[in-house]
């Protein structure tokens, strides 16, 4: 799991996050397009996803654990509080 103090500035805050890990695959953006939004960092020239929007409802909450999970680069996280 992603390591929350090496989380993207563009998270909003909440429940998800995308940490510095991600290689910019854009998988969780094609799991759960509503959430997570791609990103291009224009001084290192890589692309990398965020979460743009937390989850509403228990159907884009179950989204994002799969995207979670099927992360190749384990760089989403969850926040237990």
């Amino acid at each position: 799991m992603s390591d929350k103090i090496r989380k993207f500035k563009e998270n909003v805050p909440g429940k998800y996050y995308v940490g510095e890990e991600c290689i910019g695959c854009t998988l969780c953006s094609e799991i759960a397009p509503d959430n997570f939004k791609a990103s291009l960092d224009e001084e290192l020239a890589i692309g990398y996803d965020y979460v743009c929007k937390q989850p509403a409802d228990a159907q884009e909450d179950e989204l994002c654990a799969e995207a979670m999970n099927s992360c190749p680069a384990n760089a989403i996280g969850k926040n237990e509080w």
